[in-house]
């Protein structure tokens, strides 16, 4: 399969994006694709991993990031694969749920890392859930945003909406899409930097992909490994957080999963934020202290 990769100068001069690239060649089969992640003030043994979703990348944190190394934390923020700074496959047949998982969970191990905070928002829970729950001792905290958990009982008007849209729309501007979903709050400049992954529509195959992949019938891949994964978080007591944008249809209500079946979410101070669907765009600096003050 073509494998395509970002040419270095489309992330050039980006607004607010002054971070050290690091990177971390993941298998598939034959193929070797570069990841590409943050890894901020690495000597820290206070780890938190930031997780992006659908169509966005690691730029995505860059308000956050700041505040949390200043609090004397590491972070980790990768580009999943097809997307941001990583490999991307032309082929949209090559993006499956479980490759994601494999993709991201090689990298997660080569960091070797522990004492965790996870915060992960849309495609950052599908996939960030499920490394939690493989590996759940090695997580001290979660905070889930605007994200969950599928098991094929189906989805709300509004991401039905979003899922035709997607896979009907000649022009998938992932900037635009991006600004729509933060409420209109991004200038210019970081609409362009949304952007730069994406040079023309042959390298969009992985955003392409990804409302297709959400598990919303019980036809769709990973749903019995998903209802698997639940019984982990029924176990998880680890403090545990929910902070939805309120203005993001997408997953509307979808927080009381996390609130009412996760131990370590029972007494915390879940709510909805002044958010749209990008909840990281619109509150970075309220996100940031609920992930310093977790744990």
């Amino acid at each position: 399969m073509t494998i395509l990769r970002t040419p270095e100068e489309r992330f050039n001069g980006l607004k607010d994006f002054d971070f050290e690239p690091n990177y971390f060649e993941v298998c598939h089969g034959e193929d070797k694709l570069r990841m590409h992640y943050l890894d901020e003030n690495p000597s820290s043994k206070d780890v938190v991993l930031l997780l992006h979703g659908e169509p966005s990348w690691c730029y995505l944190y860059r308000k956050i990031i700041p505040h949390l190394v200043e609090a004397g934390k590491r972070v980790i923020a990768p580009d999943l694969i097809g997307f941001g700074k990583s490999d991307k496959y032309k082929d949209k047949d090559a993006y499956t749920y479980a490759n994601h998982i494999d993709w991201t969970s090689q990298l997660f191990d080569h960091l070797q890392l522990d004492n965790i905070i996870l915060f992960a928002q849309d495609w950052g829970g599908l996939i960030g859930l499920r490394i939690l729950t493989a590996q759940p001792d090695k997580f001290s905290g979660l905070i889930v945003s605007n994200s969950g958990l599928p098991v094929g009982i189906g989805a709300t008007e509004g991401f039905n909406q979003w899922l035709n849209y997607s896979q009907t729309v000649e022009d998938f501007n992932c900037g635009k899409i991006v600004y729509q979903g933060s409420m209109k709050k991004l200038d210019e400049a970081e609409i362009t930097a949304y952007n730069a992954p994406f040079p023309d529509e042959t390298y969009k195959a992985g955003a392409r992909a990804f409302p297709l992949l959400v598990p919303i019938t019980d036809g769709h891949d990973q749903v019995k490994e998903n209802i698997e994964a639940w019984e982990v978080l029924k176990t998880f007591t680890k403090p545990t957080l929910a902070i939805f944008g309120e203005y993001d249809m997408s997953f509307r209500d979808q927080d009381k999963y996390i609130i009412e079946k996760i131990p370590g979410a029972k007494g915390l101070n879940h709510r909805w934020i002044e958010a749209g669907h990008f909840s990281q765009e619109n509150q970075p600096e309220l996100i940031a202290k609920e992930i310093i003050n977790l744990v």
